[in-house]
């Protein structure tokens, strides 16, 4: 018997969690797990499926003796069968066209768990091993105590053989004992009604084993109608297969004439969705400099008011101006007067004259600083006309 690969290499390569773990697929019925099968040719009418699970399946190398070698590229259906005539069971899986285990269960096979979700049995009539690796851990618990149950029964299946075997064995040794003594006694008589009557017990065996073939060629032609109606059966399930596998195909294609033309609308909707966010940027880029104009506007009207302020200030001074000149004039013409009047007084004369002349001099400097009064509001007055102007094209230009 072929020995297992070792718990460290299968450790090794992953077994414990391996990539295709999660990738679960549904389990077939009993009933399409045993149309499969025969179809395969590998089942007979008497063996049904019992079980039924999907794993990853491996063999080891005859080569190394160590290493596995997957036997399926993905997950298959790994199914227990029992047949009820020839009372055996057996584990059988398919790959497409390929049967990748064959295995007819004894009592002296052991199945063993290597890991979480890793299990392995040895065949000694394929010469080989089989490693089985599944989704999940409860899987392969479920798949082992079906192996210990089912060679729990392979075994009472076979201890039950052993005694039908003896016991067939001891009848057919006391019927030999039987005969020789009939023998004798006919030959004793010597008659032809003995001789006779000797020869209907074989003829009686002949016609037994002449009824059990015809029932058996009538169950065969009933199994044949059976096998017929059920490919029959079969081929009309590929068909609505196919058909299904046709129609998901032009579907695929469908979709997928969908998908570019999705795809490219979204590529164009993304190419808007850029220019609007350009456009908005612009947008927002715009608003920040209409604000900064209208903070310089709000700061300008402030000056502006300043300004007129100022402008008004300087007209309420202007206005006392003239007041100033009429009384300059009242003044020199009470001057005037009092020359006249005071002609013959000298000394009133004189000191008339000390305030004329200091009259005179305060009229010199009132008319100095009403110059230079008027020609600081003639500066202020066009410094204003000019501000007014400048604000009147910043209006425009915005």
């Amino acid at each position: 018997m072929l020995k297992a690969a070792p718990l460290e290499f299968v450790n090794a390569v992953g077994f414990a969690n391996p990539p295709w773990c999660d990738m679960v697929a549904p389990a077939p019925s009993a009933g399409g797990a045993g149309s499969w099968a025969r179809l395969m040719g590998l089942g007979s009418l008497g063996e049904q499926p019992i079980f039924t699970t999907r794993a990853h399946v491996f063999q080891i190398d005859p080569s190394t003796k160590k290493n596995w070698v997957p036997a399926s590229k993905q997950a298959v259906t790994v199914s227990y069968f029992y047949d009820s005539t020839r009372n055996s069971y057996r584990i059988i899986s398919v790959d497409g066209a390929k049967v990748i285990i064959n295995s007819t269960i004894t009592p002296n096979m052991t199945f063993t768990k290597t890991s979480q979700k890793f299990g392995q049995w040895a065949d000694s009539r394929a010469n080989t091993v089989f490693g089985l690796g599944f989704p999940s851990e409860q899987q392969l618990t479920k798949f082992a105590e079906k192996f210990q149950e089912v060679k729990e029964a392979a075994k009472l299946a076979r201890d039950r053989s052993q005694e039908k075997i003896e016991t067939s064995s001891n009848h057919s040794q006391e019927s030999g004992r039987e005969t020789p003594s009939s023998t004798r006694a006919s030959s004793v008589n010597g008659t032809d009604d003995e001789k006779a009557s000797h020869g209907g017990p074989a003829e009686a065996h002949l016609k037994s084993e002449n009824d059990k073939l015809k029932i058996a060629l009538a169950q065969s032609s009933s199994n044949v109608k059976k096998w017929e109606t059920e490919l029959q059966t079969l081929r009309e399930s590929n068909a609505r297969l196919t058909t299904a596998l046709q129609e998901s195909a032009a579907s695929i294609e469908h979709w997928k004439k969908q998908f570019s033309a999705c795809k490219e609308e979204n590529d164009q909707l993304r190419s808007k969705i850029e220019e609007l966010e350009e456009q908005c940027n612009e947008i927002n880029k715009e608003k920040e400099r209409n604000a900064q104009l209208s903070r310089r506007l709000q700061e300008l009207e402030t000056e502006l008011q300043d300004k007129e302020l100022e402008l008004e200030e300087l007209r309420k001074q202007g206005e006392i101006i003239p007041q100033l000149m009429s009384e300059c004039e009242s003044v020199s013409q009470q001057l005037q007067a009092a020359e006249k009047k005071n002609k013959d007084l000298e000394e009133k004369v004189r000191t008339l004259r000390t305030e004329v002349e200091e009259s005179k001099h305060r009229q010199t400097n009132l008319k100095t600083e009403l110059k230079n009064f008027l020609d600081v509001l003639d500066g202020k007055i066009d410094e204003l006309h000019d501000f007014r102007q400048g604000l009147s094209k910043l209006g425009v230009d915005n």
